[in-house]
């Protein structure tokens, strides 16, 4: 039946039995011990101060025939006095001693103590009467029946106290033996611990322990030699595990975009191939047909304008199957040390006149020139144009662009450049932003699709990375990080 339980089901079963135990076997100590604190309590609130009061009494009565004897021998009326103010003591000691009386026994004896003890002094105050008028042998013989009930209210009172001694050996009985139960209780509730601890010890060795420790010796090969813990040892494994894991899907990712990109590339040689001998060659000798017509004719206005608007789409016809060569077969990287700031200068000095016509604000926050690092200068001016045309047809005719310059550290520790170009057009939608390095994806009519990932594969061929930000109808951001010394970990092709 048990092995159809599971190691959490019984390791919650014993966990919570010794814990019934251990808080069964606490109440059972509390209750215990409040019943002897009882026990005590009445002990000494009432048989210890009924014995106590019994004590008095006889040393009250003993000090009442002392004073008698003194005044016998000088007949001082001083004895007399204080003989008086220990009778007074005495009727005191004995009400008190009825107050605390808690058994009819004790009542009993109490009152043949009082009764004896009336005929007792009426006895002596005969006598005293007799040695008071000088009739010392009439006082002598009176003194004899005197003695008689002095001694007969000592035996009262003995057997008063031995009723309480009773009672006081009776009750250290009770707790002595309410003691030795509670002891066997104990110890019989830490036998019932120790015996769940070990089951649970057991339990856990078998079947936690055991195949860790298997795991451990079997899994972890040096690792298990380094550290002794097992549990450790397999905690560093499996850690190690899930973050190959992780590591392996990211691979697996990059390595699947990698092929769908190799994919498309591929298409686009051979688009880029065909294209070369199909378009460009005719495209050539239509351009320079044009040329040569409007050199040699005289044309109107309107013909002027039909003339540069036949130029300007056969330029984008020739820049579309530029781009097209470009991405099928990019350019050997000619490295070489320029400042990425130099860079962007050569490009904002490029674009002047493109920025007018648009409209457009260009705003430069650079505290200090970059470092110099080993780049392709035309390539990065190839990538950093892209961002600019691109942020010029997001804002459509008036806007600003803000270019940030500066340098910031990687996890390694080492310097990165940051490069941000951010404007203020019309953004890009959320669910868009994952293709906009995707070959051919565009949002525009008159776009190829081809500018970002070719500027995103001379940033990577640099050893760097893009990062891109878009809030629809705000604005987008395109932020490059080039790392800063060395040679570059990319490609040269």
């Amino acid at each position: 039946m048990t092995g159809l339980l599971s190691l959490r089901t019984k390791t919650s079963f014993l966990v919570a039995l010794m814990v019934s135990v251990t808080l069964g076997c606490g109440g059972v100590m509390m209750w215990y011990t409040h019943r002897v604190d009882r026990l005590i309590e009445s002990l000494v609130n009432e048989t210890v101060n009924a014995y106590q009061a019994a004590e008095a009494l006889e040393t009250a009565l003993v000090n009442q025939k002392g004073f008698m004897s003194y005044y016998i021998m000088d007949h001082n009326p001083e004895w007399l006095q204080r003989l008086g103010e220990y009778r007074h003591l005495f009727r005191v000691k004995l009400e008190r001693a009825m107050a605390l009386t808690g058994s009819p026994e004790e009542r009993e004896a109490l009152q043949q103590i009082g009764d004896e003890y009336e005929d007792y002094v009426k006895a002596k105050d005969q006598a005293l009467e007799l040695y008071i008028q000088g009739d010392d042998r009439a006082g002598s013989d009176a003194h004899v029946t005197v003695r008689e009930h002095f001694f007969h209210i000592l035996t009262l009172c003995e057997a008063y106290k031995k009723i309480h001694e009773e009672l006081i050996f009776s009750t250290r009985v009770t707790v002595h033996a309410r003691a030795r139960r509670l002891r066997w209780i104990t110890a019989l509730a830490l036998l019932c611990v120790c015996t769940l601890g070990g089951i649970l010890t057991l339990l856990l060795g078998r079947q936690v322990l055991t195949p860790l420790r298997r795991l451990a010796r079997e899994e972890t090969g040096e690792l298990a030699a380094r550290e002794p813990n097992e549990v450790k040892a397999v905690t560093h494994r499996i850690e190690h595990l899930i973050r190959t894991a992780g590591e392996a899907r990211t691979e697996l990712q990059r390595s699947r975009e990698s092929l769908l990109m190799a994919e498309k590339m591929a298409l686009v040689g051979k688009l880029a191939a065909g294209m070369a001998h199909s378009i460009r060659n005719p495209l050539t000798s239509v351009k320079m047909r044009l040329f040569s017509l409007n050199r040699s004719l005289v044309l109107s206005p309107e013909q002027e304008d039909d003339f540069e608007v036949i130029t300007r789409e056969i330029g984008q016809v020739d820049t579309i199957v530029q781009n097209f060569l470009e991405f099928s077969r990019p350019p050997r990287l000619a490295m070489q040390q320029e400042s990425p700031s130099t860079v962007v200068d050569r490009v904002l000095q490029l674009l002047s006149h493109r920025l007018r016509s648009y409209e457009v604000e260009v705003t430069l926050e650079r505290a200090v020139p970059l470092e110099e690092l080993t780049c392709d200068p035309e390539q990065l001016k190839e990538a950093f144009v892209n961002f600019m045309e691109n942020a010029c047809k997001a804002m459509d005719g008036g806007g600003a662009i803000t270019i940030t310059e500066r340098v910031v550290d990687d996890t390694d520790g080492a310097g990165l450049v940051e490069i941000g170009f951010s404007d203020t057009g019309c953004g890009i939608a959320e669910e868009a932003l994952d293709q906009v390095f995707q070959p051919f994806f565009t949002t525009r009519e008159d776009g190829t699709g081809l500018g970002l990932p070719i500027s995103q594969r001379i940033i990577e061929n640099h050893g760097g990375w893009i990062d891109v930000e878009s809030t629809p109808g705000e604005g987008t951001c395109f932020t490059v990080y080039l790392p800063m010394g060395g040679d570059d970990g990319g490609p040269q092709a």
